[in-house]
Protein backbone atom coordinates (compact mmCIF):
# COMPACT_ATOMS: atom_id res chain seq x y z
CA UNK A 1 0.00 0.00 0.00
CA UNK A 2 1.30 3.67 -1.20
CA UNK A 3 2.27 6.28 2.13
CA UNK A 4 -0.92 8.06 0.41
CA UNK A 5 -3.38 5.04 0.75
CA UNK A 6 -1.46 4.43 4.58
CA UNK A 7 -2.31 8.04 5.45
CA UNK A 8 -6.06 7.58 4.18
CA UNK A 9 -6.64 4.19 6.26
CA UNK A 10 -5.33 6.29 9.75
CA UNK A 11 -7.11 8.87 9.29
CA UNK A 12 -10.65 7.09 8.54
CA UNK A 13 -9.63 5.24 11.46
CA UNK A 14 -9.21 7.82 13.91
CA UNK A 15 -12.63 9.55 12.61
CA UNK A 16 -14.15 6.54 12.84
CA UNK A 17 -13.38 6.15 16.68
CA UNK A 18 -14.15 10.19 17.43
CA UNK A 19 -17.58 9.65 16.39
CA UNK A 20 -17.78 6.23 18.03
CA UNK A 21 -16.76 8.43 21.71
CA UNK A 22 -18.86 11.28 20.96
CA UNK A 23 -22.01 8.94 20.03
CA UNK A 24 -21.20 7.29 23.47
CA UNK A 25 -20.81 10.79 25.29
CA UNK A 26 -24.15 11.67 24.17
CA UNK A 27 -26.09 8.79 25.53
CA UNK A 28 -28.28 9.07 28.44
CA UNK A 29 -27.37 7.25 31.47
CA UNK A 30 -30.39 4.50 32.19
CA UNK A 31 -32.68 5.52 35.35
CA UNK A 32 -32.51 2.80 37.53
CA UNK A 33 -35.64 1.09 37.81
CA UNK A 34 -37.09 -0.07 41.50
CA UNK A 35 -36.46 -3.28 41.81
CA UNK A 36 -38.54 -6.22 41.27
CA UNK A 37 -39.79 -8.50 44.27
CA UNK A 38 -39.58 -11.95 44.73
CA UNK A 39 -42.76 -12.63 42.64
CA UNK A 40 -41.19 -9.78 39.63
CA UNK A 41 -43.97 -7.54 40.52
CA UNK A 42 -42.10 -3.91 41.40
CA UNK A 43 -41.83 -2.74 44.30
CA UNK A 44 -43.26 0.58 45.99
CA UNK A 45 -43.17 2.44 48.92
CA UNK A 46 -46.22 3.54 50.62
CA UNK A 47 -46.48 5.62 53.67
CA UNK A 48 -48.85 4.94 56.52
CA UNK A 49 -50.69 7.61 58.33
CA UNK A 50 -53.15 7.56 61.52
CA UNK A 51 -55.70 10.27 61.63
CA UNK A 52 -57.22 11.89 64.57
CA UNK A 53 -60.07 14.29 63.75
CA UNK A 54 -61.43 16.16 66.93
CA UNK A 55 -63.95 19.26 67.02
CA UNK A 56 -62.24 22.67 67.12
CA UNK A 57 -65.22 24.71 67.96
CA UNK A 58 -65.12 26.30 71.46
CA UNK A 59 -67.97 24.32 72.72
CA UNK A 60 -66.67 20.76 71.92
CA UNK A 61 -63.17 21.59 71.62
CA UNK A 62 -61.09 18.01 71.28
CA UNK A 63 -64.09 16.35 71.08
CA UNK A 64 -63.34 13.05 68.31
CA UNK A 65 -65.39 13.16 65.57
CA UNK A 66 -66.09 10.00 63.54
CA UNK A 67 -67.89 8.66 60.59
CA UNK A 68 -65.60 10.55 57.95
CA UNK A 69 -65.16 8.89 54.86
CA UNK A 70 -61.78 8.12 52.41
CA UNK A 71 -63.39 11.26 50.08
CA UNK A 72 -63.38 13.84 53.14
CA UNK A 73 -59.49 13.63 53.34
CA UNK A 74 -57.00 15.12 50.92
CA UNK A 75 -52.98 14.36 51.50
CA UNK A 76 -50.18 16.52 50.69
CA UNK A 77 -46.25 15.26 50.59
CA UNK A 78 -44.25 18.76 50.28
CA UNK A 79 -46.87 20.39 48.69
CA UNK A 80 -47.68 18.24 46.16
CA UNK A 81 -51.23 16.03 46.18
CA UNK A 82 -50.43 12.55 46.40
CA UNK A 83 -52.68 9.22 45.55
CA UNK A 84 -54.55 7.71 48.50
CA UNK A 85 -54.15 3.89 47.94
CA UNK A 86 -56.26 2.55 51.34
CA UNK A 87 -58.41 3.86 54.01
CA UNK A 88 -59.92 2.35 56.98
CA UNK A 89 -62.16 3.50 59.73
CA UNK A 90 -62.81 2.19 63.06
CA UNK A 91 -64.93 -0.44 62.26
CA UNK A 92 -61.97 -1.80 59.49
CA UNK A 93 -58.69 -0.73 60.93
CA UNK A 94 -56.38 -2.85 61.83
CA UNK A 95 -54.99 -4.17 65.39
CA UNK A 96 -53.16 -1.87 67.90
CA UNK A 97 -50.12 -3.18 68.90
CA UNK A 98 -49.10 -0.63 72.06
CA UNK A 99 -45.84 -0.66 74.48
CA UNK A 100 -46.48 1.05 77.46
CA UNK A 101 -42.82 2.27 78.63
CA UNK A 102 -42.71 3.68 82.52
CA UNK A 103 -40.19 5.89 83.37
CA UNK A 104 -38.68 4.11 86.71
CA UNK A 105 -36.04 6.41 87.17
CA UNK A 106 -35.22 7.90 91.22
CA UNK A 107 -37.98 11.06 90.75
CA UNK A 108 -40.39 8.57 90.25
CA UNK A 109 -40.27 6.89 93.67
CA UNK A 110 -43.07 8.66 95.43
CA UNK A 111 -45.39 8.26 92.36
CA UNK A 112 -44.64 4.52 90.97
CA UNK A 113 -48.19 3.05 92.62
CA UNK A 114 -50.22 5.65 91.13
CA UNK A 115 -48.73 4.72 87.38
CA UNK A 116 -48.81 1.22 87.84
CA UNK A 117 -52.52 1.06 88.55
CA UNK A 118 -53.44 3.27 85.82
CA UNK A 119 -50.84 1.47 83.28
CA UNK A 120 -53.42 -1.69 84.38
CA UNK A 121 -56.61 0.23 83.85
CA UNK A 122 -55.05 1.47 80.50
CA UNK A 123 -54.33 -1.54 79.06
CA UNK A 124 -57.80 -3.14 80.09
CA UNK A 125 -59.37 -0.37 78.18
CA UNK A 126 -57.12 -0.29 75.40
CA UNK A 127 -56.55 -4.22 74.36
CA UNK A 128 -59.77 -5.74 72.90
CA UNK A 129 -59.59 -9.52 73.39
CA UNK A 130 -58.02 -11.67 70.15
CA UNK A 131 -57.15 -8.70 68.10
CA UNK A 132 -55.04 -6.27 69.98
CA UNK A 133 -51.87 -6.53 71.47
CA UNK A 134 -49.79 -4.65 74.59
CA UNK A 135 -46.36 -4.61 75.95
CA UNK A 136 -44.70 -3.38 78.88
CA UNK A 137 -41.03 -1.42 79.30
CA UNK A 138 -39.68 -0.03 82.13
CA UNK A 139 -36.59 2.55 81.75
CA UNK A 140 -34.20 4.24 84.02
CA UNK A 141 -30.27 3.69 83.39
CA UNK A 142 -31.22 -0.04 81.97
CA UNK A 143 -34.54 -0.70 79.25
CA UNK A 144 -36.11 -3.61 80.68
CA UNK A 145 -38.69 -5.40 78.43
CA UNK A 146 -40.84 -7.05 81.14
CA UNK A 147 -43.87 -8.46 78.81
CA UNK A 148 -43.60 -8.88 75.01
CA UNK A 149 -46.38 -8.54 72.98
CA UNK A 150 -49.49 -10.14 74.23
CA UNK A 151 -53.22 -9.85 74.66
CA UNK A 152 -53.18 -12.32 77.98
CA UNK A 153 -53.95 -9.54 80.85
CA UNK A 154 -52.82 -11.59 83.38
CA UNK A 155 -49.02 -11.74 81.92
CA UNK A 156 -48.73 -7.90 81.64
CA UNK A 157 -50.84 -7.73 85.31
CA UNK A 158 -47.94 -9.49 86.60
CA UNK A 159 -45.16 -8.09 84.49
CA UNK A 160 -46.60 -4.22 85.99
CA UNK A 161 -46.78 -5.65 89.67
CA UNK A 162 -43.32 -6.91 89.71
CA UNK A 163 -41.89 -3.10 89.19
CA UNK A 164 -40.88 -2.28 92.75
CA UNK A 165 -37.30 -0.78 92.63
CA UNK A 166 -36.09 2.14 90.47
CA UNK A 167 -32.94 2.96 88.78
CA UNK A 168 -30.52 5.75 88.84
CA UNK A 169 -31.13 7.67 85.72
CA UNK A 170 -33.27 8.15 82.70
CA UNK A 171 -33.16 6.68 78.91
CA UNK A 172 -36.31 7.93 77.37
CA UNK A 173 -34.83 8.62 74.21
CA UNK A 174 -33.00 5.31 74.09
CA UNK A 175 -35.74 3.24 75.29
CA UNK A 176 -37.75 4.67 72.11
CA UNK A 177 -35.51 3.62 69.66
CA UNK A 178 -35.24 0.05 71.31
CA UNK A 179 -38.79 -0.45 71.66
CA UNK A 180 -39.83 0.79 68.01
CA UNK A 181 -36.34 -0.91 66.22
CA UNK A 182 -36.53 -4.14 67.89
CA UNK A 183 -40.19 -4.54 68.51
CA UNK A 184 -42.56 -2.72 66.65
CA UNK A 185 -40.63 -2.80 62.72
CA UNK A 186 -42.77 -5.84 61.70
CA UNK A 187 -46.03 -5.86 63.79
CA UNK A 188 -48.84 -6.58 61.70
CA UNK A 189 -50.88 -4.02 62.59
CA UNK A 190 -51.32 -0.24 64.26
CA UNK A 191 -47.83 0.68 66.30
CA UNK A 192 -48.17 3.15 69.32
CA UNK A 193 -46.45 3.72 71.91
CA UNK A 194 -47.13 5.45 75.56
CA UNK A 195 -44.57 7.09 77.14
CA UNK A 196 -45.05 7.67 81.50
CA UNK A 197 -42.35 9.90 82.74
CA UNK A 198 -41.58 12.69 84.61
CA UNK A 199 -38.04 14.01 83.97
CA UNK A 200 -35.88 14.17 81.06
CA UNK A 201 -33.39 12.25 79.36
CA UNK A 202 -30.12 11.91 81.57
CA UNK A 203 -28.71 9.19 80.54
CA UNK A 204 -29.40 8.04 76.41
CA UNK A 205 -26.99 7.82 73.36
CA UNK A 206 -29.59 8.52 71.14
CA UNK A 207 -31.16 12.14 71.20
CA UNK A 208 -34.14 13.72 70.49
CA UNK A 209 -34.00 13.21 66.68
CA UNK A 210 -32.80 9.89 66.73
CA UNK A 211 -36.05 9.08 68.87
CA UNK A 212 -38.51 10.79 66.43
CA UNK A 213 -37.04 9.44 63.12
CA UNK A 214 -37.14 6.06 64.68
CA UNK A 215 -40.24 6.68 65.82
CA UNK A 216 -41.26 8.08 61.82
CA UNK A 217 -39.89 5.09 60.36
CA UNK A 218 -41.69 2.60 61.72
CA UNK A 219 -44.82 4.25 61.49
CA UNK A 220 -44.84 4.50 64.94
CA UNK A 221 -47.86 6.70 67.09
CA UNK A 222 -46.04 8.14 70.73
CA UNK A 223 -48.39 9.44 73.83
CA UNK A 224 -47.03 11.06 76.19
CA UNK A 225 -48.07 11.55 79.85
CA UNK A 226 -46.15 13.90 81.96
CA UNK A 227 -46.28 13.81 85.73
CA UNK A 228 -43.74 16.12 86.58
CA UNK A 229 -46.67 17.72 88.77
CA UNK A 230 -46.97 14.83 91.16
CA UNK A 231 -49.87 13.65 92.56
CA UNK A 232 -49.10 15.21 96.27
CA UNK A 233 -49.71 18.70 94.80
CA UNK A 234 -48.53 20.69 91.13
CA UNK A 235 -45.08 22.14 90.92
CA UNK A 236 -45.22 25.68 93.01
CA UNK A 237 -46.49 28.37 90.71
CA UNK A 238 -47.34 26.02 88.02
CA UNK A 239 -50.80 24.49 87.02
CA UNK A 240 -51.56 20.96 86.16
CA UNK A 241 -52.32 20.39 82.51
CA UNK A 242 -49.40 22.23 80.73
CA UNK A 243 -45.95 22.09 79.76
CA UNK A 244 -43.56 22.95 82.83
CA UNK A 245 -40.16 23.23 81.37
CA UNK A 246 -37.67 22.46 78.29
CA UNK A 247 -38.74 18.48 79.28
CA UNK A 248 -41.82 18.78 78.60
CA UNK A 249 -42.02 20.66 75.61
CA UNK A 250 -39.49 18.40 73.87
CA UNK A 251 -42.06 15.80 74.99
CA UNK A 252 -44.67 18.14 73.37
CA UNK A 253 -42.31 17.91 70.01
CA UNK A 254 -41.60 14.01 70.19
CA UNK A 255 -45.43 13.52 70.21
CA UNK A 256 -46.23 16.07 68.03
CA UNK A 257 -44.11 14.52 65.13
CA UNK A 258 -44.94 11.11 65.27
CA UNK A 259 -48.98 12.31 65.07
CA UNK A 260 -49.75 11.65 68.76
CA UNK A 261 -50.58 13.96 72.00
CA UNK A 262 -48.56 14.95 75.54
CA UNK A 263 -50.84 14.70 78.73
CA UNK A 264 -49.89 16.65 81.75
CA UNK A 265 -51.56 15.65 85.30
CA UNK A 266 -51.37 16.73 88.63
CA UNK A 267 -53.04 13.82 90.13
CA UNK A 268 -54.14 10.06 89.77
CA UNK A 269 -57.89 11.37 88.18
CA UNK A 270 -56.26 13.34 85.91
CA UNK A 271 -53.54 10.81 85.02
CA UNK A 272 -56.50 8.02 84.64
CA UNK A 273 -58.15 10.77 81.74
CA UNK A 274 -55.15 11.28 80.04
CA UNK A 275 -55.21 7.10 79.31
CA UNK A 276 -58.62 6.92 78.82
CA UNK A 277 -58.20 10.08 76.20
CA UNK A 278 -55.94 7.73 74.54
CA UNK A 279 -57.59 4.62 74.66
CA UNK A 280 -60.35 6.71 72.96
CA UNK A 281 -58.16 8.28 70.07
CA UNK A 282 -57.00 5.01 69.12
CA UNK A 283 -60.67 3.37 68.56
CA UNK A 284 -61.60 6.50 66.32
CA UNK A 285 -58.58 6.78 64.28
CA UNK A 286 -58.86 6.88 60.30
CA UNK A 287 -55.82 4.84 58.95
CA UNK A 288 -54.79 6.56 55.48
CA UNK A 289 -52.09 5.48 53.52
CA UNK A 290 -51.18 6.40 49.86
CA UNK A 291 -47.89 6.08 47.55
CA UNK A 292 -45.54 9.19 46.92
CA UNK A 293 -45.28 10.48 43.39
CA UNK A 294 -42.14 10.50 44.38
CA UNK A 295 -40.56 6.95 44.22
CA UNK A 296 -36.44 7.53 45.08
CA UNK A 297 -35.14 6.80 48.40
CA UNK A 298 -33.35 10.04 48.65
CA UNK A 299 -32.83 9.75 52.26
CA UNK A 300 -34.95 13.80 52.33
CA UNK A 301 -37.26 14.63 55.46
CA UNK A 302 -40.17 15.15 53.17
CA UNK A 303 -43.46 17.64 54.88
CA UNK A 304 -46.71 15.48 55.26
CA UNK A 305 -49.88 17.68 55.62
CA UNK A 306 -53.63 15.91 55.70
CA UNK A 307 -55.83 18.19 54.81
CA UNK A 308 -60.22 18.24 54.30
CA UNK A 309 -61.83 17.80 51.05
CA UNK A 310 -64.69 19.98 51.85
CA UNK A 311 -63.91 23.75 53.76
CA UNK A 312 -66.41 24.02 55.33
CA UNK A 313 -65.34 21.12 57.61
CA UNK A 314 -61.86 22.76 58.29
CA UNK A 315 -64.09 25.72 60.30
CA UNK A 316 -65.26 22.95 62.66
CA UNK A 317 -62.48 20.39 62.62
CA UNK A 318 -58.87 19.57 63.22
CA UNK A 319 -56.86 16.87 61.95
CA UNK A 320 -54.13 15.08 63.76
CA UNK A 321 -51.28 13.39 62.08
CA UNK A 322 -47.32 13.10 61.62
CA UNK A 323 -45.72 15.84 60.15
CA UNK A 324 -43.48 14.69 58.21
CA UNK A 325 -40.59 11.49 57.49
CA UNK A 326 -37.64 10.32 55.56
CA UNK A 327 -37.28 8.63 52.43
CA UNK A 328 -34.67 5.47 53.56
CA UNK A 329 -35.62 1.99 52.52
CA UNK A 330 -36.43 0.14 55.99
CA UNK A 331 -38.29 -2.78 56.44
CA UNK A 332 -41.93 -2.83 57.70
CA UNK A 333 -44.35 -5.25 57.38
Amino acid sequence: MTKMGLKFVFISFVLTFACAVGASAQKPTPVPTPTPDDTGATKVFEVRLPVTVTQSTKEKKDDLVKGMTRDDFLVFEDGVQQEVTFFSDEKTNPPIFVGVLMDTSPSTAGKIGFSKEAAKNFIYTVTRLRKDKAAFMTFDHEITLRQDFTDKLDLLDKAVDKVKATGSQTALYDAIWQFSDEKLRNVPGRRVIVMITDGDDTFSRADLRDAIDIAQRTETTIFGISTKAGFLGTVPGVDAGTAKDKGDKILEQLCAETGGQVFFTGDMLALERAFKKISDELRSQYIITYKPADQNYDGRVRKVEVRFNDKTKTEKYKVRTKTSYRAIKDSLK
